[in-house]
This record gives structure tokens, C-alpha cells and sequence, in this order.
């Protein structure tokens, strides 16, 4: 029995073999999904032109999914060129017949104009797309012309995406690999982030089937169980290694070549942030191995930890309307400077820049309203919890001393909505990520040592030590269980890391 997700691209056929539903097949063999196609329309081109683009009869198109249903039933469907309004109405019935049995993930990649120039646009073909087939979407991929298009009018980016969610579009992805400039930046609006995606923009000119290949790649990535904005990071990467490997096949632009590895490769991994800023960074750890990262919620626990031997620490206190919470920060950065630790504050950013700690430590809900610009100036270190994909793009566009990954195992002592990442994930963070990873949640001594293994230069333990008989015995233990793991061979890494939201 087939183990691997299906996928659907219902695209034209390029006679080229560089996009449309030719390019969406190799996409879905480098995320390892079995990929269905069905032909909307059949076109005459090679690298240079487009000669003739001609829709397949509604009756053949119709027929096509027909088969298709009784057989191999998609969990995801990319369309990209249709041909034609009576192709979108096929297209939309179908839709809504397998959406009454099970759940399909629906990506639009609104083709308009091919790379080589041809017009595949029509008056009745956008208002029926707009009408009948937008509203069904989860994702849609359009370039800013597509966008346009669809809307009737140019707006700037985050606007437009506005404009097409208001039009029933779950998640919005303009893309702006036509825009030029030395970044390409997507902008994506989706249900969990708003913001660029951004990449250093890869110069070749063999990128015929870009749109195609991010399109496909995001819905399989969602037939593997992505949310959509890790999906979206998913495909910008996978995009981003197609054009790595772009080649010349005929005279002019060759065609993306999709890669499986693409996942693997630290340079493919977007940041994410809501302007175009890129110019934050924050110090280095004064030592990067950070080992046991013992979290407390008090300042004698903080003292008590330092004289057991512990030398990276953050200062936990959740409530910020505790009386002495001043006084407790105080203590806590003058015993971790008398000792020569490392000690982060959490949350309470502004008393750690006022009093001098090393370091502050921020949930991704806290970066919208911490002063990270005063922060980065006065020299503090900065890390950062994350729970998926497009929450590390996030972090990373900030250039962070360290990134949290959590949580690694189910934990009691905060309720989380992130499925467990599991030290799968872990390793894989930790061979594509160039900064420090600390591992979090659920560690005990056996999965300290593991996290180790798999890269991690900091386990973050706190009921492991608050709730232990004997903390001091404790801090023994897990400082002797991370020196053996140390020792032993490095944990591999998964080609991608497991869904999580």
C-alpha cells in the first residue's frame, strides 16, 4: 500500500519540459510525495517562446479527475494554468465533490503570462478564477503582475495579499522572484505570520519554471501536514535549490532542476520579518557551549545553581506585578557577573537592559514589542524561542546569539500548542542552523544526553532541577550524562523536520 501522500497538479503541459506540469512532477519527487497530473492544456513552446497554448475540452479535463478520484485521492491539488473558464468550473466542482469525503489542501498558482511572455489571461477566465476557484484556496502563489491581475489594479505588496485573502484566499503568497534586486523577497499572509521571506537572490538565467516549482513544492509540503507558512518556507527553499541547479537545455532560459536535498542546505533557510530591515545582530556568547542551561524562577535559586556549577542560566519570573521583581533581577545578574555566567532574563527585557545582564531571552510573541534595536546597541545577547519553520525564519532574520527548539519532548510546565518536535527535528535544526540551538522542554538526564548527540550546544532543564531531592546531586548528574554524550557519535539528521503546528 502507497505510504507516501498524494499529490495532484492540474497544469498545462510544456512541450519544453521546463515548466507547467512537467516541472510540478520533478518538485514533487524531491519532497517525496506520489504526483497525479491532469492536463488543462497542451502547449507548443521551447526556451525561447511560447507558439500556441491550446485548453484540453472541459469533457477530457473532467475526465481525467475522474479517473484520478477512484484511485489515487489527492491530499493536496496545485493548479496552475487552466485554459480556459469552462477548465476553472471543472476544476471548482471537482473541488467541492472531494472536499465532502475528505480534506484537500488547494494551491493556486495563477499562471497569466508565461516566463517566455506568452498572454494566458482572458476577461472571463479572471472573473470566473476570481469568482468560483479563489474561494477554495488554502494557498495562492501569484507573482506581483498575477496579483494585479486578479485584483484589477496595482497596490503595494501587503496590501494586494489583503485585497486576495478578502477574496477567500486562506494564505497569500506574492511572489517576487520578477521583481529584481538582490534579495528575492516573497511576501507572505498567512493564518500564523505576516511578512517577507527573503533570500539573497540567486543569478542565473536559467529560471524557467520558478513559479511552477514553488507552487508544487508548497503543496506537497502541505500533504505532508505543514501549516502553510512552514509549507511556504518548505518551497522557497526548495525553490531557491531548483535555481541553484538551473541548466541550459535549448537556446534560452533553461529550466529550475528540483533537488531533494534542498532541505539540507544551511544558504536555502529564509528569514522572515515584517519590514525589510536586515540589519540587526547581536553579540556572541561569550562561551557558545553552554552545556546544562539551568532555568529559575528566583534569585536564590539562581545563587543556589551558580555555586553547584552551572555557568548558563536564564532568570524565569513570568509574573511581571511581582513586587520585588526589580530586586530579584538585580541579585540575580551581580551573583551570575560575580561568577563569570552567562545569565539571560526572560521577558523582562527592559530591567535587563536597564541593570546590565548579559543577555535576554524572548518568546516569539515578545519580538513585536521589545526594543530589540536598544538591545542589539547596548551589547546584550539575544536568544530566542522557536517552535517550526517559520518561526526559526523569523529568528534568524534578527541574527540571534542562540535559537531555542522546543519543545523537544511533551512538557507539564507550560501548555503549548506545538506538537512535540522530537529529536529528529532537533538534529535537523542543528545541522542547518549556524547559530547555537539550545534544546527545551521535557529534558531529563537520559534526554539531555541525547539532545547532546543530536548538536545541541545547550539543554535547557528546569523542573529537572526544581523539583529534584537533591538539586545539587541533580546538576551533578546532568553535567556528568552531558560529558558522556559528548564523547559519543553525532545523532543524523532527517532530510526536513516533522510538522509541527
Amino acid at each position: 500500500m502507497n505510504t507516501k501522500p498524494i499529490v495532484w497538479t492540474i497544469a498545462g503541459s510544456d512541450s519544453g519540459g521546463g515548466a507547467g506540469l512537467q516541472a510540478d512532477m520533478k518538485a514533487f519527487e524531491a519532497f517525496d510525495v506520489h504526483g497525479c497530473s491532469a492536463v488543462s492544456a497542451i502547449t507548443a513552446q521551447n526556451s525561447r517562446a511560447v507558439q500556441q497554448v491550446q485548453a484540453v475540452a472541459p469533457e477530457l479535463l473532467d475526465a481525467q479527475l475522474q479517473a484520478l478520484s477512484e484511485d489515487l485521492p489527492p491530499a493536496a491539488i496545485k493548479c496552475g494554468m487552466l485554459g480556459s473558464a469552462a477548465n476553472v468550473r471543472v476544476v471548482a466542482r471537482w473541488i467541492k465533490r472531494m472536499r465532502e469525503r475528505a480534506p484537500v489542501a488547494l494551491v493556486l498558482d495563477p499562471v497569466w503570462r508565461a516566463s517566455t511572455g506568452a498572454d494566458l489571461s482572458g476577461a472571463e477566465l479572471r472573473e470566473v478564477y476570481r469568482r468560483e476557484l479563489l474561494p477554495l484556496a488554502d494557498v495562492i502563489t501569484p507573482n506581483r503582475a498575477e496579483a494585479a491581475w486578479l485584483l484589477g489594479t496595482e497596490m503595494a505588496v501587503p496590501q494586494s495579499a489583503i485585497a486576495l485573502q478578502a477574496l477567500g484566499a486562506r494564505t497569500v503568497l506574492i511572489t517576487g522572484g520578477d521583481s529584481g534586486g538582490e534579495q528575492s523577497r516573497d511576501w507572505l499572509h498567512s493564518p500564523q505570520a505576516q511578512g517577507w521571506l527573503s533570500l539573497p537572490r540567486i543569478a542565473t538565467p536559467h529560471n524557467h519554471g520558478t513559479g511552477c516549482v514553488f507552487a508544487s513544492s508548497l503543496a506537497a509540503a502541505l500533504a505532508h501536514g505543514f501549516c502553510a507558512a512552514d509549507a511556504a518556507v518548505l518551497a522557497k527553499m526548495a525553490t531557491t535549490e531548483a535555481l541553484r541547479r538551473g541548466y541550459a537545455a535549448g537556446v534560452g532560459a533553461g529550466p529550475v532542476r528540483p533537488h531533494a536535498g534542498f532541505a539540507l542546505r544551511p544558504e536555502n533557510l529564509p528569514t522572515l520579518w515584517s519590514d525589510l530591515r536586515s540589519d540587526l545582530r547581536f553579540a556572541t556568547l561569550s562561551e557558545p557551549d553552554m552545556g546544562l542551561y539551568a532555568i529559575a524562577d528566583s534569585a536564590a535559586w539562581i545563587a543556589r545553581l551558580l555555586a553547584a556549577g552551572v555557568r548558563t542560566l536564564q532568570l524565569r519570573i513570568k509574573d511581571a506585578t511581582t513586587p520585588d521583581l526589580r530586586e530579584q533581577i538585580a541579585r540575580s545578574i551581580a551573583a551570575a557577573r560575580e561568577a563569570d555566567a552567562q545569565l539571560f532574563i526572560n521577558d523582562h527585557w527592559a530591567l535587563a537592559l536597564e541593570l546590565g545582564a548579559c543577555g535576554v531571552h524572548l518568546g516569539q510573541e515578545d519580538l513585536a514589542m521589545a526594543d530589540l534595536q536598544a538591545i542589539a546597541d547596548a551589547g546584550l545577547r539575544l536568544g530566542i524561542s522557536t517552535h517550526s519553520l517559520w518561526e526559526v525564519a523569523r529568528a534568524r532574520a534578527l541574527n540571534p546569539s542562540y535559537i531555542a527548539c522546543g519543545p523537544i519532548h511533551a512538557t507539564q510546565t507550560k501548555n503549548m500548542p506545538w506538537r512535540p518536535q522530537g529529536e529528529s527535528n532537533l538534529a535537523y535544526w542543528c545541522r542547518v542552523l549556524a547559530e547555537p540551538v539550545v534544546a527545551i522542554a521535557g529534558m531529563d538526564v537520559e534526554r539531555a544526553g541525547a539532545a547532546l548527540q543530536c548538536g545541541a550546544r545547550g539543554v535547557a532543564v528546569l523542573s529537572g532541577l526544581s523539583q529534584a531531592a537533591d538539586p545539587d546531586a541533580a546538576v551533578a548528574e546532568y553535567q556528568r550524562a552531558l560529558r558522556l554524550a559528548a564523547e559519543r557519535p553525532r545523532r543524523a539528521s532527517p532530510p526536513w523536520p516533522r510538522p509541527t503546528c
